[in-house]
């Protein structure tokens, strides 16, 4: 109790910018919050604040200490509600993160729908391709498509997912089409920036290939490769709720149809699995429940 009780103290320090506010708000006498503070500093190691005679502001150490303290009370506030009412109902601040493309067509709509069932919820969603460390960018929720079977990260299927080779017609008319694996090291292939060199992933012979492919043009924007995929500039390995409307169109064509790739699934990554805030359990079924509605992804 004394310890939560060192927290909510330098929580409210920070907050206010006062040892004498913070006191009036906790309602306890100024001396009382300055040993609370440097009993949590002594049981740290770690100077948290730098204070003179007029002014208290948290040192570098404290500045993140303080991100980690407001979402730990913010959690345990959560919880305790939930548990009072029995309701499990959401609140607090979700931190989200998708892929740039996924999430503008596949989860920023269904976060606006789920706030709306949640107005105690505030969502932060970031959009980005890159890969989030969900403990250092304090991401409640990341959402990605990938084989994590071997990550040792916590993640929770929501949907299925299936990656193809496609290009323009007017590339496979100049270029011709790649018949086999081994053709694609004659051909321009569109690398998503970072990813080049894991490589393209396919399956021969039931067993899993990756190939490592090169080109002129790379980026990490998956948009971006899409469409430099429609102007013939290359091949591109895309998802395919990402290209089917081209193809269905005949502005894409698939190749190499006969090497699909391995299943690459949706997947919500949590940092664990046990005692997950009610918002983020209630928003991984929220997505899960949209994505597995009839037709959803025709």
């Amino acid at each position: 109790m004394s310890e939560l009780k060192q927290l909510e103290t330098f929580v409210a320090v920070v907050g206010l910018g006062s040892l004498s506010a913070a006191a009036r708000q906790l309602g306890v006498v100024p001396a009382m919050v300055g040993r609370r503070l440097d009993a949590l500093e002594e049981r740290l190691g770690v100077r948290l604040l730098a204070r003179t005679t007029r002014s208290v502001a948290p040192t570098q150490e404290g500045e993140a200490f303080y991100e980690d303290c407001q979402r730990i009370l913010a959690d345990l506030t959560e919880a305790e509600a939930a548990a009072a009412s029995g309701s499990g109902r959401a609140r607090g601040h979700l931190r989200l993160s998708a892929p740039a493309g996924f999430g503008r067509r596949h989860v920023a709509p269904h976060v606006a729908a789920f706030q709306r069932l949640h107005p105690e919820v505030k969502v932060t969603l970031d959009l980005s391709d890159r890969l989030v460390d969900l403990q250092r960018d304090r991401v409640d929720c990341a959402i990605r498509i990938s084989d994590l079977s071997d990550s040792g990260l916590v993640a929770i299927r929501l949907a299925e997912n299936r990656r193809v080779v496609v290009a323009s017609p007017a590339y496979l008319a100049a270029r011709g089409a790649p018949r086999a694996l081994e053709d694609l090291q004659h051909h321009q292939c569109l690398s998503l920036g970072e990813s080049q060199s894991r490589g393209w992933s396919f399956v021969v012979d039931g067993k899993p290939v990756n190939l490592k492919v090169s080109g002129a043009l790379e980026c990490n924007d998956g948009a971006v490769l899409h469409d430099w995929a429609l102007q013939g500039l290359g091949l591109a390995w895309r998802s395919l709720w990402e290209v089917k409307d081209d193809v269905s169109a005949g502005r894409l064509l698939t190749v190499l149809d006969d090497c699909a790739s391995p299943d690459y699934p949706v997947y919500a990554v949590v940092p664990q699995r046990r005692l997950l805030p009610a918002r983020v359990r209630l928003f991984i079924e929220h997505l899960r429940a949209a994505y597995a509605a009839p037709g959803y992804w025709d």
